[in-house]
């Protein structure tokens, strides 16, 4: 049977889309091949085709979620989205709610730890764009400082989410959230030493 010039490049980008969402919601060691190729609507034999291995799926998986959280960060930007926005946004309900769908950092960050050097180095990549984002929308000149306060913003912002992720209980969750919205807001405030 003969497809569509493109099928290949699209049926690939489906399985990166697919496998995205399974690891962030169920964990990279816990999504296995046969379970992504399944929700893809493909067969495990589709796989090979595509992937030298399951390490390389994870590491386009990977990219393909920053890269699109780097995109909402900037659409939101473009509307002209501030810092206390892009804090509010990522730590709320829908986000807490979804990870299938959310940050790949507060899904996924002790298996990235454990990734193969290449897929870690990329993430690192992704990661420095993001913040460099967010440190942009710090006040002051000194892009230095701007960055490492960004940075921590960023890891604080992510260990919030993956705290109220935690704990069942709907209203600690969301006092969780808020906590860390307060606590992101004044590091965002503070001024550099």
């Amino acid at each position: 049977m003969r497809f569509e010039k493109g099928h290949k490049l699209a049926t690939r980008r489906h399985i990166i889309d697919v496998a995205s969402k399974c690891m962030r919601r169920d964990g990279i060691s816990a999504t296995g091949i046969a379970g992504i190729m399944g929700e893809a609507g493909l067969t495990k034999g589709a796989f090979s085709p595509h992937f030298e291995s399951k390490d390389a799926l994870v590491r386009e998986a990977l990219v393909r979620a920053l890269g699109d959280q780097q995109h909402c960060l900037d659409e939101d930007q473009l509307k002209g989205l501030d810092l206390e926005g892009a804090i509010r946004r990522y730590l709320n309900r829908a986000h807490l709610e979804a990870p299938a769908q959310g940050c790949p950092s507060a899904a996924l960050l002790p298996e990235i730890a454990r990734q193969p050097l290449n897929t870690r180095q990329d993430y690192e990549k992704a990661l420095g764009s993001y913040v460099a984002t967010l440190a942009a929308l710090l006040p002051g000149a000194d892009s230095a400082a701007n960055h490492r306060r960004a940075r921590a913003i960023f890891g604080l912002m992510v260990g919030t989410l993956q705290f109220a992720r935690a704990v069942p209980d709907a209203i600690e969750a969301q006092e969780i959230l808020d906590g860390g919205i307060e606590a992101a807001l004044h590091l965002a405030r503070a001024t550099s030493s």
